[in-house]
């Protein structure tokens, strides 16, 4: 079967916030992925393999942004 190249992702953003709980969740703009992790290493290696099972090793995006994203309160 052949592949759709026009399909493949140059670019892929993740949105990353501390979670609740501790550590970070990150969803990826448009797509379905979601990952968790207690800190930023382990953050990243979870996002490369999300990233891998989801677009395989053919057609993943070659540059993935991390956009962190964090909650202020200002008190007036």
């Amino acid at each position: 079967m052949a592949t759709d190249d026009s399909r493949q992702v140059r670019e892929l953003i993740f949105e990353v916030r501390e979670a609740d709980e501790g550590g970070y969740v990150a969803r990826a703009l448009g797509e379905s992925i979601y990952v968790e992790a207690d800190d930023r290493s382990e953050l990243e290696s979870e996002i490369r393999d999300a990233v891998e099972c989801h677009y395989g090793e053919e057609n993943r995006p070659g540059i993935v942004r991390l956009h962190f994203v964090r909650d202020e309160i200002l008190a007036l």
